[in-house]
């Protein structure tokens, strides 16, 4: 059997590993960027690969399209915009957007899509570059049915685990409020080896006794040691994308009436954290945030 054509549209620090596992597994590949050096490095390792000019050409090359992009504004104006997908989608292509989005867009851009006879999975993920890199992701799917077998191959060999949590929309629902729980869960952990280091405990051996503890998570488990203490500050998740992904989860709570005191509290929190790093900072920096704010670092030699 044929393998579908495959279009790709973001390029960035997750999509072009995942780009790169298309290729190799022999999908007929187009791809674009807005910046094109990206398609053009792509191109350079894998051959076969086709660079698109825009997102039309993508979507006349392609049974399905993922995209890979900072928001559903952006997903939205590359579907329904100005050169966009939708004047070059023929009936029965699909697009697969793997971008962490707000839910009600999704929903928006799959109905626009559904009225020229193309379908939509949202399909966003978890893993981070490390997960992206070795096909290692967990997909969390919205989306029919049908739809979702479709793309189900491609999840397949870009991850190892996948969800479908019911329509579209319903993936990008699961990923905020993923995030949102991350957020939370990182900011307690760090509050936390804040008061130990204060008091004169070692935040490595404290974060040795959070992960045999109650205590533990992904962050004490990933993060701490290898991005806090150790002064790398270098997760290549930005503190941006996290504070959009805590908004949309907490808009989404607005819409279904739901206070939220703890995770808008939260919310705030990371956005001064946000206020006061620089354009594209890492996640890690939110740390460094507390520490400026508390006149105590968490780990590393003392200046």
């Amino acid at each position: 059997m044929d393998l579908p054509r495959i279009g790709f549209i973001g390029l960035g620090i997750m999509g072009t590993p995942m780009a790169g596992h298309l290729a190799r597994a022999g999908y007929p590949l187009s791809v674009h960027d807005v910046d094109p050096a990206k398609p053009e490095a792509v191109a350079a390792e894998h051959p076969s690969v086709r660079i698109a000019p825009d997102a039309r050409s993508v979507a006349q090359a392609a049974d399905i399209v993922i995209t890979m992009l900072p928001s559903g504004e952006y997903v939205h104006e590359v579907a329904l915009g100005d050169a966009g997908l939708i004047e070059g989608f023929a009936p029965g292509s699909l697009l697969l957007d793997t971008s962490s989005c707000e839910p009600w867009l999704t929903v928006r851009t799959a109905a626009a899509l559904a009225g020229v006879g193309v379908d939509m999975v949202d399909a966003p993920v978890s893993g981070a570059l490390a997960g992206a890199r070795a096909a290692e992701l967990v997909f969390m799917v919205g989306g029919g049915a049908e739809a979702v077998g479709r793309v189900t191959p491609l999840l397949d060999l870009l991850g190892k685990q996948s969800f479908h949590l019911g329509p579209v929309g319903a993936g990008h629902a699961m990923k905020c409020i993923n995030n949102l729980i991350t957020a939370t869960t990182f900011m307690a952990t760090a509050e936390g080896l804040t008061i130990g280091a204060r008091f004169g405990l070692d935040p490595d051996v404290m974060t040795d006794v959070l992960n045999v503890s109650t205590g533990m998570s992904w962050i004490s488990q990933t993060h701490i040691k290898q991005r806090i203490t150790s002064r790398a500050f270098d997760d290549p998740f930005k503190l941006a994308l996290m504070v959009k992904d805590v908004g949309i989860a907490l808009e989404l709570a607005k819409r279904e009436k739901l206070p939220l005191p703890l995770s808008e509290g939260g919310h705030t929190l990371w956005e001064a954290a946000g206020r006061s790093a620089e354009e594209g900072a890492s996640i890690s920096e939110m740390v460094r945030w507390l520490e400026r704010e508390t006149g105590t670092q968490i780990g590393g030699t003392t200046p």
